[in-house]
């Protein structure tokens, strides 16, 4: 993945995020470094509780009350976002930064038409609304919302879940933003209707030329859409490279485990699905050395007391693991 500052939209850092609790002070991402390179999708990938949504939000600087830490640099067209005002991230969000959510029903206002909430989210556009009367009726025909110029009237509820995430997508993009973050967009769909979605989505990006952050728990979808792939696990980031490397080549045992458990991997019918043995770790009391160690069957001597270092495997694909810069003192 391209590291050169010029080449991306976005560019993490050493993300740390650390959230206060009862319990005590979770350390939900630590050191997290990513690039979204312009024009191309990066997918994020992991299980429940890797701090995926931790991350996105971090970006929009939309986390919870008791977000206490956040250190390191989210450089978003060349501006380092936690540097902004609140003034300013208004400024971004919706406009150069657009967000789809899981559930287009909840995403959508219930007791607002389609139409009324496609137009109010112009706000921004100097223009009549006739103007932007016609610019929503243009996003929904893109998104192929059949008759789009009367399902203006129609409200979220008269829609399929496959025709509200693509709305939802429409007003994402109506402010062709230079990048677009997809929290999950498909979970809540049945596999044919997430089929289109995912077609739809990379239309959409040729088409309009924006960047995209996607993130999924689904290897599928990753493989199908994605360009780059960004591993994460218990809020580091444990391998990154292009979709060839990751899911033909992959380096770190966390990513072979992930793969392993794709359904579409398994080679003979079974009742049972595999799984990767044990617990994401807690992360109030974050483990020395190798944050996998205590689930990896490679585990040796310096994974329970070095925490690895992320070593290129091969130009553009790295892991952060002590297998890897074995074999490559080897």
């Amino acid at each position: 993945m391209s590291t050169h500052i010029n080449d991306n939209v976005l560019d993490i850092r050493n993300l740390c995020v650390d959230f206060v609790t009862e319990r005590g002070r979770v350390h939900a991402l630590r050191d997290v470094s990513l690039a979204v390179p312009k024009g191309k999708i990066v997918g994020v990938v992991g299980e429940s509780g890797c701090g995926k949504s931790t991350l996105i939000y971090s970006i929009v600087r939309l986390l919870a009350a008791n977000a206490d830490t956040m250190t390191g640099e989210i450089i978003f067209e060349g501006r380092d976002v936690l540097k902004l005002s609140q003034d300013e991230m208004r400024a971004i969000r919706g406009d150069r930064l657009s967000m789809v959510f899981q559930d287009p029903m909840t995403a959508l206002n219930p007791v607002l038409s389609i139409g009324t909430q496609m137009i109010d989210i112009q706000y921004r556009q100097n223009s009549t609304n006739v103007e932007k009367r016609k610019r929503a009726i243009e996003m929904l025909s893109r998104v192929d919302i059949p008759d789009p110029e009367s399902r203006l009237r129609a409200y979220p509820h008269q829609f399929s879940g496959g025709m509200r995430q693509r709305i939802a997508i429409a007003m994402a993009l109506q402010a062709e933003p230079t990048l677009l973050i997809a929290d999950e967009p498909t979970t809540a769909l049945d596999a044919t209707l997430e089929v289109q979605i995912i077609h739809q989505l990379h239309h959409l990006q040729h088409s309009m030329h924006c960047s995209i952050l996607f993130i999924s728990h689904h290897l599928g979808v990753i493989a199908e859409l994605c360009d780059y792939v960004v591993v994460m696990y218990a809020g580091e980031v444990v391998e990154h490279g292009s979709v060839r490397d990751i899911f033909n080549n992959p380096q770190h045992p966390y990513s072979q485990k992930l793969l392993e458990c794709d359904p579409a991997r398994i080679p003979e019918r079974t009742r049972g699905l595999p799984t990767i043995p044990g617990e994401i770790p807690d992360l109030v009391e974050v483990p020395q050395g190798c944050i996998f160690r205590n689930r990896c069957s490679q585990a040796f001597t310096p994974c329970g007391t070095i925490r690895p270092v992320t070593i290129e495997a091969s130009t553009g694909h790295a892991a952060a693991c002590h297998l890897v810069n074995q074999a490559q003192n080897q």
